[in-house]
């Protein structure tokens, strides 16, 4: 079996072990699957983790991490064709939002997000394909490149024709609105350009740092990205900036997580390498990476170990940190030097995290990061995926249950407290708190920049 994502962390699996049980087929694949020993810590009711959203809604096994190593290894034992396709093992993956929090949570860390994507590429070599799953993988570059899919984007949301048309051709969620594009996306101005051509010539590469731009806050939240700067630059860095449009109008530069997420696993390959070309400058002088949507970012330091990247790879994973990481980190050297006012008046936080950002740990980040604004009361809402997991919410097919994941303990807790700010990351939770109960939703670099103390 030719594998598209590189498994072979896991050549040494089951060596000596009668219990393995490796399936016969899949080599290093089926070895990954086999970590699993049936602990069954992913089928506990009362799961306070994130661990996992599709079985903590249907208490069906099949829908677990557990349940789907089950039907991996059942079909594996067969042949290498028989888990393509299987319509049960279809169904059991599909409803699996890739939170990691079996990656984090399982005592054996099965990453059932990464074997997913292997299934993907794997159905898709085999001929099965979809033209929603096409759309939803390369819509962050084809917006780029066809500017008038923003304006099908808005009629879409308010014509109830468009709206079910798109339900009927594509099978998109109709019960929702889509994310709207911001009119104007980011794009450097004259004095972050000037910050860009400055790059060697800087001496102190500690007081610099690279702010990557994902797409889809380029395109659909571009204010974030100049708060997060002001936030930056008050803090004594030189901020670089990479976003999609940094290697002209040929390329758009992103991390490929939408392609990731869909199977498209060569792609994805192409838009890292292409991502690597830019931030190898930066890379040399051993500057941090920082990104500001925790799915895209995060990326760099997980996802990309697998695509058989070379070492280039592995110097980036190393260099790579969310937002409130790289704040956390630096103010621990004593090198983060902004200052920060109270709230006007006192007001409740609310914080939900995207579920990636606690698969890696990166929630003790939000905290330290949250108390440099003097006497903020905050409150971390513990709860699972939102439901809304990428494209997962936008699906037909998966209206009801993205729903119910949302109002097992984030709507409760949204709802607890009607008049409190709430913070989130994600931009995929941001667009599911939004259109389930019309609350705004800002990002940390926002609320950092408002709370800047001018000088």
């Amino acid at each position: 079996m030719k594998t598209f994502l590189d498994w072979s962390n896991y050549h040494d699996q089951g060596m000596g072990d009668a219990y393995a049980d490796i399936p016969k087929h899949g080599g290093n694949f089926s070895k990954a699957i086999s970590v699993c020993i049936r602990s069954g810590v992913c089928q506990e009711a009362n799961n306070r983790g994130v661990m996992c959203p599709s079985f903590r809604i249907s208490e069906n096994p099949i829908l677990s991490p557990g349940g789907r190593v089950d039907l991996f290894k059942k079909l594996l034992n067969q042949d290498t064709h028989t888990f393509i396709d299987s319509r049960e093992l279809a169904a059991s993956l599909a409803d699996c939002v890739s939170c990691k929090g079996c990656k984090r949570e399982c005592e054996s860390n099965i990453d059932i997000a990464a074997i997913k994507v292997e299934y993907l590429a794997q159905r898709r070599n085999a001929g099965y394909r979809s033209l929603r799953s096409w759309l939803f993988a390369e819509f962050p570059y084809l917006i780029y490149r066809f500017p008038f899919l923003k304006k099908l984007i808005y009629l879409h949301n308010r014509n109830k024709w468009l709206t079910k048309f798109g339900e009927i051709a594509f099978k998109i969620n109709s019960s929702i609105t889509l994310p709207e594009p911001a009119r104007n996306p980011y794009d450097d101005d004259q004095i972050q350009q000037q910050r860009n051509l400055m790059s060697s010539e800087l001496a102190d590469n500690q007081c610099c740092v690279v702010l990557l731009i994902d797409t889809f806050t380029a395109q659909f939240k571009p204010e974030i990205v100049k708060d997060a700067i002001a936030v930056l630059t008050a803090a004594g860095y030189h901020v670089f900036t990479v976003h999609p449009k940094s290697a002209g109008h040929k390329n758009i530069i992103d991390s490929g997580r939408s392609l990731f997420s869909q199977g498209y696993t060569e792609r994805t390959r192409k838009q890292a390498n292409d991502l690597i070309s830019i931030l190898k400058p930066h890379l040399l002088c051993n500057r941090r990476i920082v990104g500001l949507e925790p799915s895209a970012l995060l990326m760099l330091r997980d996802e990309y170990l697998m695509l058989k990247l070379g070492p280039s790879a592995i110097d980036l994973a190393k260099n790579t940190l969310l937002f409130e990481e790289f704040i956390a980190r630096e103010q621990a050297t004593g090198r983060f030097n902004a200052e920060f006012i109270a709230l006007k008046e006192p007001q409740n936080i609310l914080v939900h995290g995207h579920c990636h950002q606690k698969a890696v740990g990166a929630m003790k980040s939000m905290r330290k990061s949250l108390r440099l604004i003097p006497d903020l009361s905050f409150k971390f809402i513990e709860a699972s995926c939102c439901g809304m997991a990428g494209s997962y919410g936008l699906e037909a097919e998966h209206a009801k249950a993205s729903r119910q994941m949302a109002e097992q303990d984030l709507l409760p807790a949204l709802d607890a407290d009607l008049r409190a700010i709430v913070i989130c990351n994600g931009f995929s939770c941001s667009h599911q708190i939004w259109v389930l109960r019309h609350r705004q939703v800002i990002h940390l670099a926002t609320l950092l920049a408002k709370q800047l103390k001018e000088i």
